[in-house]
């Protein structure tokens, strides 16, 4: 049955110019009907070969009918914005024409950190509402009546900053579904204007469709910029209305002019509609604005020096920054050295598993000492692990001496910011030691920038590391332009205007005060402040702003009263009465949620979640510890839709089967703990010692490694065989388990062989009917007639049966079977350019007495451990590799003594592991001969003689 995946939300960035629209002469007005329209026809702009649209006013039910038997009637989103809060209302109406029941799916696009507040869908004249509740409370209602053919969930989208709302329902013949969203967000002025983006994406032409975001601000706006995003496809269709402080855009294609072409029945409405502004600050640095009991302060000086500042920029230069990615980092880099001003002093470290510094102390940014720089950096080679705590102590040191030693501008603002693309490999690989080594070091007037590059990056790590330490964090996804997307994030940090900026409200009635940004005032941005207050004792605000700037100690009072904005909203009919208590809710639940995964202790954490929780339900928003109850009226149909946990550091796709469950049920060998690191002078890096649990592995061309544990002995052997051919590594019928490996050679013979590895696994429980196949791009997981695919840029955690299937982005994917048998595989990744070496997967399997005596299989053979004696040994032919003789199955074997290699906790260099090796594809030790392991398929038990 088809799915009808219809309408999403996405934001995306652009930089497509577009046209300001300036305030002065332009009327003040009333109702939205006086709105001035503003150069109609002339939206954004196009290329020179724009194809010419018509527009009709009409669109008859014979023309509709064609698109599709499942007909979307409408499509509206509807955004009001006052005073920097923003409300979105997503609505879609829909239509079965066809003489068969239909999968209908509404699936939008939101943005993280948005809060979801209402949904509503209303099935064939059955109506569902929605509830918010405790997140264990909500599971439990959901558990006692589940929908049937309805699901909803709420999961992370692989778009930028966006998360994904889905509800699918099934359709019967005839039948009409509306669906409508409500959310709510805060809009965070960044490079000097607030961003408004809508992704629409209806799927299909929609008989009405119109966008309508109204924009309300009592401060006024300076200018509104709305860029064309469609390349000139929908020029004249988007009509921009403007008064003093407030303003209107409108965009409603006719049917006609939503097709992609005149005879063509596909929708060209697939893209973003983005609205930027600012507000009028000439007057005053700051407005306050109170009202119904809350008060917001919104501050954003212009007409400032800039601070000077010390700036020490940290690269990662690890081999997975190799290709593009380090080239557009240089790129960057060398732009933004351009950027610096004369009285800045900078220098630059660039790390893998060591640490270099360009210079050893911090130097003026004079012409002479950047066009060095640059030479360096251009000059950089990507290689090795990634030594993150080595290098931003070194950073760290270096700030703190020149501070110390009186090197520093007392007026001066210390930065660091970090570019990495991935974990700690190398030294100190504990996040949390590494956050606890940063804040015992750095000093309280240093911040610490992060871009997280990529989808590998522990994203939520790099966010703590910054927020602890006055800074913020960004991620760079690789399918992004990581030069202009790094330059946009140095940009928002390197104008500082002002020092130590301080909020107060003297009257004792004012509670509650939380703000969203650090002591330090950045060109561009804006800090904002809210609280609450008692209005019966108070009808004024009073506020005091103390903050250092490059010249001076500056004192900045205001006074705002109740009545005054009363007034103003009273008068505008999409105005939102309630903005200051929502903005003032967003910001102290996020900041809450900040706060929390900081907590030092457990009872801090404790009584921080359960006042998240308390605000989470009092205003009827879904956080990660609440979920949302979608039920009809009579209550015994029920869905469930709660937050992703809070771990920005992944994106995921939607999972049609399967529910989440905790990282906890992982059996613990499968994320073994970073073992003790010892530093060695070997080649200034540093190696591991302490081998980690034992397990049967298989890696790189292949290698086997089987661990007895009776005899305490690991054998390996190897398998040199051809690409395409299918082995069979664990085949055991009785109990239904099938464990098949298919190999995939070099791009080239190297030394004159061609060596091969395990390019897809495919895993079968047959009492589950459960398939799974694990190749280096994806991870299908089939059940009956049902698969889902999963990429290996998601972190998810899935249990279809008595299968959990967790996949951590894009190193490993761990499958437990009833937590009693596990597996785990490894995702290496090469450089794609490489001229010899290809993806490959890695397996590790621990010995277990869960399968049947009948297992059989490469590994599963030895299940049931075979006595081994090794004896004399001896000296080798090699000094280095020592000989022994082995008693195994009946037969005496040569073995030689080497090292193989375990990569669980170093992905890069891995962990050596001693073992003795079995010559000849490990004839002798395993049951007859190699070949006699090939299936014919990914699925194909093994056939014994």
């Amino acid at each position: 049955m088809r799915r009808l995946t219809c309408f999403l939300i996405w934001f995306l960035l652009s930089q497509t110019p577009g046209f300001e629209i300036p305030t002065d002469g332009l009327p003040e007005f009333v109702d939205y009907e006086d709105l001035v329209e503003l150069a109609p026809g002339k939206f954004g702009f196009a290329p020179e070969n724009r194809r010419q649209q018509r527009s009709l006013s009409g669109e008859s039910e014979e023309t509709m009918g064609a698109v599709d038997q499942v007909t979307l009637y409408s499509y509206k989103v509807r955004s009001t914005i006052t005073s920097r809060t923003a409300t979105t209302i997503i609505e879609s109406k829909v239509v079965n024409n066809s003489p068969q029941p239909q999968n209908v799916v509404f699936d939008v696009q939101i943005p993280k950190g948005a809060f979801i507040t209402n949904f509503s869908m209303t099935v064939d004249g059955t109506t569902f509402r929605s509830s918010i509740r405790e997140k264990t409370v909500g599971k439990a209602l959901y558990s006692q009546a589940r929908a049937k053919g309805k699901t909803a969930g709420l999961v992370r989208s692989k778009a930028l900053d966006m998360e994904n709302f889905r509800t699918e329902v099934n359709v019967l013949p005839g039948a009409k579904v509306q669906f409508e969203l409500h959310y709510q967000e805060a809009k965070w002025r960044k490079l000097g204007s607030y961003e408004h983006r809508l992704y629409l994406q209806p799927g299909r032409l929609a008989k009405h469709l119109e966008v309508d975001v109204w924009i309300i601000e009592p401060q006024g706006i300076r200018f509104l910029h709305v860029p064309d995003t469609f390349d000139g496809h929908f020029e004249g269709v988007t009509v921009v209305s403007k008064g003093q402080q407030k303003a209107h855009v409108s965009f409603k294609p006719s049917v006609e002019q939503q097709r992609i072409c005149p005879s063509c029945l596909e929708t060209a409405v697939d893209g973003e509609l983005v609205v930027l502004y600012d507000v009028d600050r000439e007057k005053k640095a700051g407005e306050l604005e109170v009202f119904n009991g809350y008060f917001v302060h919104f501050f954003a000086p212009e007409s400032l020096d800039p601070i000077p500042k010390n700036i020490l920029f940290v690269i990662d230069v690890s081999g997975s920054m190799w290709g593009v990615k380090m080239k557009q980092t240089v790129e960057a880099m060398k732009t933004i050295l351009d950027d610096l001003r004369a009285e800045d002093q900078f220098s630059v470290i660039d790390f893998n598993h060591n640490v270099r510094t360009w210079r050893n102390d911090l130097v003026s940014a004079t012409k002479t000492q950047v066009a060095d720089a640059k030479r360096y950096i251009e000059k950089i080679q990507p290689s090795g692990g990634t030594n993150i705590n080595e290098a931003l102590l070194r950073a760290i040191f270096i700030l703190n001496e020149a501070n110390n030693l009186g090197l520093l501008d007392p007026n001066s603002v210390s930065l660091i910011i970090l570019v990495s693309d991935g974990d700690p490999t190398v030294g100190e690989l504990k996040l949390s030691k590494i956050q606890k080594n940063v804040k015992q070091s750095i000093q309280d007037n240093i911040s610490l920038f992060s871009l997280g590059m990529g989808f590998d990056v522990d994203y939520d790590f790099l966010k703590r590391l910054s927020n602890e330490n006055r800074g913020i964090a960004q991620r760079i996804y690789g399918n992004q332009d990581t030069s202009s997307q790094l330059k946009k994030f140095y940009n928002q940090v390197s104008t500082p205007l002002l020092r130590n900026v301080q909020f107060n409200y003297p009257h004792t009635s004012v509670t509650d005060v939380t703000q969203n940004s650090f002591p330090n005032y950045f060109g561009g941005s804006e800090i904002v402040v809210a609280g609450k207050f008692d209005p019966d004792k108070l009808d004024e605000i009073q506020s005091i702003i103390t903050a250092t700037s490059a010249n001076t100690e500056l004192v900045l009072e205001t006074l705002a009263q109740m009545d005054d904005l009363e007034d103003f909203l009273s008068k505008d009919k999409h105005a939102d009465p309630d903005f200051t208590r929502k903005l003032w809710a967003y910001l102290t639940i996020n900041q809450l949620l900040a706060e929390r995964s900081l907590a030092p202790t457990a009872a801090t954490k404790r009584k921080i979640t359960k006042k998240i929780l308390q605000m989470s339900l009092e205003h009827h928003v879904v956080t990660p510890l609440t979920a949302m109850v979608i039920e009809n009226e009579a209550g015994d149909e029920r869905m469930l839709a709660d937050s992703p946990p809070q771990d920005y550091s992944c994106c995921s796709g939607a999972l049609y089967y399967g529910s989440r469950v905790s990282p906890d049920s992982i059996p613990a060998w499968a994320n073994a703990s970073p073992t003790p690191v010892v530093p060695m002078p070997v080649e200034g890096r540093v190696l591991e010692s302490t081998p980690p649990p034992h397990v049967m592995r298989v890696e790189n061309d292949p290698h086997f490694i089987i661990y007895l544990p009776k005899s305490q002995s690991n054998i390996c052997f190897n398998i040199d065989s051809e690409p395409g051919k299918i082995l069979n590594l664990v085949s055991d019928p009785e109990s239904g388990i099938l464990v098949n490996g298919q190999l995939v050679g070099a791009k080239k013979p190297n030394n004159g062989k061609l060596s091969t590895y395990f390019g897809k696994l495919g895993f079968y429980f047959q009492k589950e009917d459960t398939k799974i196949e694990i190749s280096t791009k994806a991870i299908t997981m089939s059940r009956r007639s049902r698969t889902s695919v999963l990429s290996w840029s998601d972190t998810v955690h899935v249990v279809n049966q008595s299968v959990l299937i967790s996949v951590k982005k894009g190193k490993a994917v761990t499958i437990a079977l009833d937590k009693e048998m596990s597996f785990s595989v490894l995702l290496h990744r090469v450089w794609k350019k490489h001229p010899i070496n290809v993806d490959f997967l890695g397996i590790y399997i621990p010995p277990t007495n869960k399968f049947s005596p009948k297992v059989h299989g490469l590994i599963g053979q030895f299940m049931q451990e075979p006595k081994i004696r090794i004896f004399n040994e001896r000296p080798g032919k090699d000094p280095q590799k020592p000989e022994a003789s082995m008693e195994v199955k009946g037969q005496t074997l040569t073995v030689s003594r080497g090292l193989q290699k375990d990569y669980r906790t170093d992905i890069v260099f891995g962990t050596d592991v001693p073992c003795w090796f079995v010559h000849n594809s490990g004839k002798g030790f395993i049951d007859g001969h190699y070949k006699d392991y090939f299936v014919p398929q990914l699925y194909s038990f093994l056939k014994r003689p």
